[in-house]
C-alpha cells in the first residue's frame, strides 16, 4: 500500500497556500509519505494501491473527477463547490459517492447537496481542526499579531487587472471604482496603531515560482508562526481553523457576498469569534465583546465549539489509515 496526498494546479498568477495547510492536516495521519497526486488528476492515477484522504475543495476537473479504481479514499471533510457540483454529481459520480460513503462533509452545504442526491453524508467539519499536533505551551507564545488576507474578497489592483475579461468586467460591476473600500473598511474594526504594526501575510503568493516541496516548507513555516502568534486576524477559513486547533486566539472577518464563498461556510463561521461587515457600507458587528476596535491589547478566548468535530475526524483517519483493507 501506498500513501499520498493532494497537490494543486496553480491559476496564471497565484497560488493557495491554504490547499498546502490541507494537505499537511491528512499528511499527519499517514504512516509515510510516497506521493503528491495532483487533485485534479485522480483519475490518471495507476499504479500500486493508494491510501488518500479526499479532503478540501473539489473541483477545477469536475467532468472528470472520479478517482480511478487504484486509489483508496477516505471521504472526510470534503468540499463540493456549488459551481463543480453539477458536473461532479452526475450519475458517475453519484455511484463513485454511493461506493464510499459515509462522506464526511468540510461543510453543511455538501452534505446537504449529496443528501439531496441520495448519498449518505454528515457535516464532518474541516480537517486543519485536527492540527493541533502544531500547538505549543502558551509560554512559547509571543507578542505578534498577524493580519492574514483581511477581506481578500474585496477588488484589488491585482484581481481587477488580471486579464483584460476581468478588467472590462469591473469597469461594468463597478468593481474598480471600490479599490479603497478595503482599507476604509478595515479602519472601522481595527485600531490605526495596530494597522500600522501588525505582521500581514500573504497566502496567495506568485504561481510559476516555488516547487511542491517549497509550497509544502511554507505552510509548514505559517502554520509554526500561527501557534507561536498572540492573535490572527484574517478572513481565510485554512488560517483560522487551524488556529482553533493550535489555541491560537482568531478573530475570522467574514465580509462575503457570493454564494461560491458563503457555501464553504456553511457550519463552519459558528466556530469562530467573528466580525460580520456589510460590504455596502463597512458596518460591523461582532458576535463576542469587543469595546471600540481591535487593538494589541484585545484579549479574546476561542469559543473551543470545533472539538466535537475534531475529535471523531481524528478517529476516522486512524482507523483508515490502520485498516487492512
Amino acid at each position: 500500500m501506498k500513501y499520498g496526498i493532494f497537490k494543486y494546479d496553480e491559476n496564471k498568477k497565484f497560488f493557495n497556500v491554504g490547499d498546502n495547510i490541507q494537505s499537511l492536516a491528512a499528511k499527519q495521519y499517514m504512516p509515510r509519505l510516497d506521493t503528491y497526486i495532483n487533485r485534479e488528476k485522480l483519475a490518471d492515477y495507476q499504479g500500486e494501491k493508494m491510501k488518500i484522504i479526499m479532503n478540501g475543495w473539489f473541483t477545477h476537473n469536475y467532468n472528470n473527477w472520479v478517482p480511478s479504481d487504484d486509489i483508496e479514499p477516505l471521504f472526510v471533510s470534503f468540499h463540493v463547490n456549488n459551481t463543480a457540483a453539477p458536473g461532479m454529481l452526475n450519475e458517475k459520480g453519484i455511484a463513485y459517492l454511493k461506493k464510499h460513503e459515509p462522506i464526511g462533509c468540510r461543510d453543511q452545504f455538501t452534505a446537504d447537496t449529496l443528501k439531496a442526491k441520495g448519498i449518505d453524508a454528515y457535516f464532518s467539519g474541516c480537517l486543519t481542526l485536527t492540527l493541533d499536533t502544531y500547538k505549543v505551551d502558551d509560554s512559547l507564545r509571543g507578542e505578534d499579531i498577524y493580519i492574514v488576507d483581511p477581506l481578500y474578497s474585496y477588488p484589488t489592483w491585482e484581481k481587477v487587472t488580471y486579464d483584460w475579461r476581468r478588467f472590462l468586467r469591473s469597469i461594468q460591476n463597478g468593481n474598480l471604482f471600490k479599490l479603497g473600500n478595503k482599507k476604509k473598511h478595515m479602519a472601522n474594526f481595527i485600531s490605526e496603531d495596530l494597522l500600522k504594526n501588525a505582521i500581514y501575510v500573504n497566502q496567495e503568493p506568485p504561481a510559476n515560482t516555488f516547487t511542491d516541496e517549497q509550497k509544502f516548507a511554507m505552510a509548514e513555516e505559517l502554520l509554526h508562526k500561527y501557534a507561536k502568534a498572540k492573535l490572527v486576524i484574517t478572513s481565510r477559513i485554512h488560517c483560522a481553523l487551524p488556529c482553533l486547533a493550535m489555541g491560537t486566539p482568531v478573530i475570522f472577518v467574514n465580509g462575503f457576498d457570493s454564494f461560491v464563498d458563503s457555501c464553504r461556510f456553511d457550519g463552519i463561521l459558528e466556530l469562530f469569534n467573528r466580525i460580520d461587515i456589510n460590504t455596502k457600507t463597512g458596518e460591523f458587528t461582532a458576535n463576542f465583546p469587543l469595546e471600540g476596535k481591535i487593538s494589541k491589547d484585545t484579549v479574546v478566548k476561542n469559543l473551543g465549539k470545533h472539538h466535537a468535530l475534531a475529535e471523531p475526524m481524528k478517529e476516522k483517519c486512524r482507523a483508515f489509515i490502520n485498516s487492512n483493507s
